[in-house]
């Protein structure tokens, strides 16, 4: 039996599947080896001024720690660029008196993908993310702690749609 089986892939009749999974849920074909993650350039109304090297760096971060890929500065197998698009707060949960007694902090990211070993699955989507904070605290004293939230959501949503192909 155990030749004819190897007759028989010897013929071609036997198709493997090209695609590699981890424990991280990333499903990554053997040829790519590479990512880039180039620089987001914040183009929001209100601005932090270290929300663009905090984001790059959490998706670099991000694919560093849950795929086996190596990054380079520019032209890697998998691209990712884009812009932080909104960065913007509101209130939320109106109580008596039209106070809020929360607020919303919603940062909106822009991000192309692309695939250079398989251009069908090349995108441009954006995410947004929040996070709700007391209303009786300003935002510069949570912000720090919020950010870090906010952008471990945002590359999650982009690891999924991207490498784990959600």
């Amino acid at each position: 039996m155990l030749l004819v089986l190897i007759s028989l892939a010897g013929h071609g009749l036997f198709q493997s599947c090209k695609v590699s999974y981890s424990f991280t849920g990333a499903s990554i074909s053997p040829e790519v080896k590479t990512f880039s993650v180039y620089y987001f350039p914040n183009r929001a109304r209100l601005i932090n001024p270290n929300l663009s090297q905090q984001m790059t760096e959490a998706l670099q971060d991000k694919l560093l720690r849950q795929t086996s890929l190596n990054q380079q500065e520019e032209g890697g197998d998998l691209e990712f660029e884009g812009q932080i698009t909104g960065y913007d707060t509101r209130p939320m949960n109106i109580s008596e008196g039209d106070l809020a007694a929360q607020t919303r902090l919603t940062v909106s990211v822009k991000v192309k993908y692309t695939n250079n070993t398989n251009p069908d699955e090349d995108w441009e989507k954006t995410f947004s993310a929040y996070e709700d904070f007391d209303s009786n605290q300003i935002l510069s004293s949570v912000e720090d702690e919020l950010v870090v939230l906010i952008l471990e959501k945002l590359t999650d949503d982009i690891f999924n749609a991207s490498i784990a192909n959600w």
